[in-house]
């Protein structure tokens, strides 16, 4: 196995099951592995700005506040050892664990950005859904401002119950899939996971009508030729990347296959048939029909992730 290479994650939680599932999620990737340090972070809710001016004006609403304010304190305490307790249950030493709780000082969404960029963390950690829908961390205000104002660090996502550590990284040829290449590469050295560098080349009916296509044999067969050696040294690059970081030759697999219209339906579709409980894509594809950062592709592959983590590198 690899030199182990410490990694540094951020897993904000609100003691809901879905926040449990995204740390279940940890164990599937690293087991008991000694090179995580996982940040448990909790931004306090917050008082609206009327109540909190009118205590000054009310000694008694003031007393009331501050019973409210050590509820506050406890409930945040509370989520943080349970979640802490979790993760040694799940075999992750509890020197590998941090709890960290911090009043809001700006909006939620914003202080996890600045905590986790103040933090050089690797990743951040999301589930799909908070305790509330007010405090829904998948594809609400919260999740949409992480990957909208996170600078550099790459935001991981789940949704449900994932228990299979297989990977599927989708490769495109572009600069923001190698560099999805890379992150996977930095996070997985030193664990077990199989990894499969992934290629979908789009059908010809996704630029061009299907009743044009009729007679049209010789030319789909071409340009999937065409595609296949255009993307070669990517997935080559691609693969020379994850051995560079560590991981074995028997860990990579790579994977092409002949599209449909849709290249978010072929990585999910094959995701599920390879039993992939990870999915890891970059920001930004070739053009603006790969573009994998809150595009079309992005956006059903989060649609459709039942059951899956999807990591989304910046």
């Amino acid at each position: 196995m690899a030199q182990k290479i410490q990694k540094l994650i951020i897993a904000p939680v609100d003691g809901s099951e879905n926040s449990q599932n995204a740390l279940g999620y940890l164990n599937a990737i690293y087991g008991s592995a000694g090179n995580v340090t996982i940040i448990l972070f909790y931004v306090l809710p917050t008082l609206p700005p009327l109540l909190i001016d009118e205590q000054k004006k009310d000694r008694n609403l003031a007393k009331k506040l501050e019973t409210l304010k050590d509820k506050n304190l406890k409930m945040a305490e509370r989520i943080l050892r349970d979640a802490a307790a979790f993760l040694v249950e799940q075999g992750f030493a509890r020197e590998r664990i941090e709890t960290v709780f911090q009043e809001k000082k700006r909006e939620t969404a914003l202080d996890i950005c600045d905590f986790a960029e103040k933090k050089r963390a690797d990743a951040v950690l999301l589930n799909t859904r908070g305790r509330s829908r007010i405090e829904a961390f998948l594809m609400g205000e919260v999740a949409r401002k992480i990957m909208q104002h996170i600078r550099i660090c790459p935001v991981w996502i789940c949704k449900g119950s994932i228990e299979s550590s297989r990977i599927l990284i989708a490769v495109d040829g572009s600069e923001g899939a190698l560099k999805a290449v890379d992150h996977a590469g930095f996070m997985l050295s030193g664990t077990a996971c199989h990894i499969t560098l992934f290629h979908t080349m789009p059908n010809l009916r996704k630029y061009i009508p299907q009743e044009l296509l009729a007679d049209a044999a010789e030319l789909e067969a071409f340009y999937q030729q065409k595609a296949g050696r255009q993307i070669a040294p990517y997935l080559k690059k691609a693969k020379e990347s994850l051995l560079q970081a560590g991981l074995l030759e028997k860990q990579i697999a790579k994977k092409i296959i002949h599209g449909s219209r849709c290249t978010a339906t072929d990585i999910i579709r094959t995701a599920r048939e390879d039993g992939c409980g990870t999915i890891v894509i970059g920001h930004r594809g070739l053009s603006g029909i790969k573009d994998f950062f809150m595009g079309s592709v992005t956006r059903k592959i989060l649609d459709d992730m039942a059951g899956m983590a999807v990591w989304i590198t910046k």
